[in-house]
């Protein structure tokens, strides 16, 4: 058992080394010189305008959590849909508090007008 142990340990300390050594020669190897123009926030290779400190609409980061739920979803559902026959009524009846759960929170989205698109 120890020597399981000893094994997942030896790893982790030559995952931290390999990491921490590549830092290093990259460090070493790299070249660095800055000067203004590098040194400048970078914008779609556009010069930037304003402050990089603005307010963005909560609507996008929503948009964001919807496009989880749904992906979680399907990340559920497919091995779900391919193992059915399997699982009986049991699967059948966990599927379905599973769907009415994300109703729900489909539901809430939907009345907290996240779908829409302003």
């Amino acid at each position: 058992m120890l020597l399981q142990y000893a094994a997942v340990g030896l790893l982790f300390v030559g995952a931290i080394f390999f990491a921490c050594a590549a830092l290093v020669v990259s460090r070493l190897l790299q070249t660095h010189h800055p000067y203004k123009e590098k040194c400048q926030t970078y914008e779609c290779g556009m010069p930037p305008i304003g402050g990089a400190w603005i307010r963005f609409k909560p609507s996008y980061f929503q948009t964001g959590l919807i496009f989880l739920l749904f992906d979680v979803e399907m990340m559920f559902l497919l091995p779900w849909a391919v193992s059915f026959s399997q699982m009986g009524l049991a699967g059948l009846l966990e599927m379905f508090v599973f769907i009415a759960i994300l109703t729900v929170g489909l539901a809430y989205a939907w009345k907290e007008k996240v779908l829409e698109w302003h």
